[in-house]
């Protein structure tokens, strides 16, 4: 599918607005101090203005092209190929109002996204809604 860009954009057509509408079905129904929707094609979409505060979980070009050929068995040329076909780091990054850096062991992470969480119960709570 990464290989083929009509093939991938007519299966975004035809799974993107089944998605946004259980998204939003989902979020209606949340009740929490804030939320964190996962959108892996927020800059290819051009979705960021629909959102309070934009996180990046970010990691080196490097580890991602291992991560994926980890997790999928890809090759290295599939695994680049996937990456090809989104957005940019430097593109993500420019949107983010928060990131987490994601190149270490699973502690560090964790210590960040504790971190953070604090920040957006802060947030929340001075803004009095359920969005961060």
């Amino acid at each position: 599918m990464f290989a083929d860009e009509a093939l991938r954009r007519e299966l975004e057509a035809l799974m993107h607005p089944a998605i946004q509408e259980r998204t939003e079905q989902l979020a209606q129904r949340t009740h929490g101090a804030y939320q964190i929707h996962v959108v892996p094609l927020l800059v290819e979409n051009n979705l960021s203005g629909r959102y309070d505060r934009i996180l990046v979980v970010d990691s080196p070009e490097a580890l991602q092209l291992a991560r994926l050929r980890a997790r999928d068995g890809s090759s290295a040329a599939q695994a680049r190929a996937i990456l090809a076909a989104q957005a940019s780091r430097a593109a993500r990054l420019a949107i983010a109002d928060d990131i987490i850096v994601n190149d270490a062991a699973a502690q560090a992470l964790r210590a960040q996204v504790a971190s953070l969480h604090e920040r957006y119960l802060q947030l929340a709570a001075a803004r009095g809604h359920n969005s961060a």
